[in-house]
């Protein structure tokens, strides 16, 4: 049975992906104005900067605000996706976040309605593939309590959709994590699971050595990227990385260098992302607005965006309202500077 859905699967994954599934993913950051709209004309110019890197994008993810985006908020962000992924021919995956099952089955629904009726198409797989959407992105339901059981019927109403599906391992949001039998369980018994992504830094999953018969495995966590690739004996295929929105040149760089073999290189520029996300990811989690992850992902984004003299421009906004201070904005610079990081000058100068 494990062969057959195995093969199975790597039939949908060529039919969804010809040239391979992409090895770097990026759940975007939602940019707001000063009034606190979405600003759409500086997330396409996001996307721009970042595709020639990144060709896969969870829209929206935790970074991206995911769980806290209105249904309004979040729609007009997938317009902005979608969009692009017209215009520079990258893969979206389509979060649909919710603490609960029966409203991630709703918001899927929604969304096919939505997209059939965008693209003009019956079918759902037609849509999908008109769209340029690989599938769907859900997490476990939110609980501390729950069960294996209790997680994995609640997946499984999802993957009984038959859609292609994503499943995301979020601790950090759902406060329980998928067991290594129930994934397996998962991956034997739905051909349409193809895609898992851990953001624990447990990793139990893929360290257990249960098969997942040949779903597509990425890591969400950060840190010692040069470690966990297969291509440098790990046991992920790639990675969906916050990260991704600042230093998705270096991170395709790491894995170039892994692919070639050339390990120093490889560990040595995997130091530096990973020294420069920390110091900046401790200074972001002492905020009161936002998660960690995105607001240190902000900060750094800003000097990407403006070059070395973004501390003299305004901060960004978060989803509260607030705005990144202006002293994790200047420390933030320093740190990008120290470990050799700063942009010569950002994608926004020009434009």
């Amino acid at each position: 049975m494990k062969d057959s859905i195995a093969a199975t699967r790597a039939r949908l994954l060529k039919r969804i992906f010809p040239e391979g599934v992409p090895l770097l993913w990026c759940p975007p950051l939602t940019h707001y104005d000063r009034r606190g709209a979405i600003d759409g004309s500086r997330m396409t110019a996001h996307f721009r900067h970042l595709s020639p890197n990144v060709r896969g994008f969870l829209i929206p993810g935790s970074t991206g605000d995911g769980w806290e985006l209105t249904r309004a908020e979040r729609k007009q962000v997938l317009t902005i996706g979608l969009e692009q992924a017209q215009q520079l021919d990258f893969q979206v995956l389509i979060g649909a976040l919710h603490p609960e099952a029966s409203e991630t089955l709703a918001l899927i629904r929604e969304d096919l309605d939505w997209l059939q009726s965008r693209f003009g198409e019956r079918e759902a797989a037609a849509a999908l593939v008109k769209a340029r959407v690989c599938g769907f992105t859900i997490c476990p339901p939110r609980g501390q309590q729950l069960t294996q059981e209790e997680i994995s019927r609640s997946l499984a109403s999802v993957l009984e959709l038959g859609l292609p599906t994503a499943i995301y391992q979020l601790p950090q949001v759902t406060l329980n994590e998928m067991s290594p039998e129930v994934a397996m369980d998962l991956a034997l018994r739905y051909e349409n699971f193809f895609f898992f992504k851990d953001t624990s830094g447990l990793d139990a999953v893929v360290l257990s050595g249960k098969s997942l018969a040949g779903v597509f495995a990425a890591r969400g966590a950060e840190g010692d990227y040069a470690r966990w690739l297969k291509a440098a004996g790990g046991p992920y295929d790639g990675f969906l990385l916050s990260s991704a929105n600042c230093f998705a040149r270096e991170l395709h760089q790491v894995m170039a260098n892994l692919s070639a073999g050339r390990l120093e290189p490889a560990r040595r520029l995997s130091g530096q992302l990973t020294a420069a996300l920390g110091e900046v990811l401790r200074l972001a989690a002492a905020l009161p607005d936002g998660n960690p992850f995105t607001n240190a992902n902000k900060a750094m984004d800003h000097f990407f965006a403006h070059g070395p003299k973004a501390a003299a421009m305004p901060p960004p906004r978060l989803h509260a309202g607030s705005c990144l201070p202006p002293e994790l904005i200047r420390s933030t610079g320093e740190i990008l500077l120290r470990q050799e990081l700063m942009p010569p000058h950002g994608y926004l100068e020009g434009a």
